[in-house]
């Protein structure tokens, strides 16, 4: 993964910690497993502690901000919101930032 998007996302995962209750922010699919192309999007996994602290209006936003930023496309998963068994593919390629 690009270093510049590591710097962006671990200043991220700080701020939403503080302001989310973020407690893993990782990358997964093709940019985990290192066969993405240069049209490949961003996956990221995240969870958060419970109760939420973040509600649909302000996830979306958290989406978009990143899509900005970084310049690539960028799908954001809650842990908890995966199927079981897509789950399970999921954490095991998913790299922790």
């Amino acid at each position: 993964m690009d270093s510049s998007w590591s710097k962006i996302l671990k200043k991220k995962k700080d701020e939403w910690a503080l302001s989310y209750g973020l407690r893993r922010l990782a990358v997964f699919g093709s940019r985990a497993r290192g066969d993405n192309r240069v049209d490949s999007d961003l996956d990221l996994l995240v969870e958060f502690e419970r109760p939420l602290r973040i509600d649909l209006l302000q996830f979306v936003a958290l989406e978009q901000d990143l899509e900005f930023e970084l310049g690539v496309p960028v799908d954001l998963v809650i842990a908890s919101n995966l199927k079981p068994y897509v789950r399970e593919i999921v954490l095991k390629e998913a790299r922790d930032l």
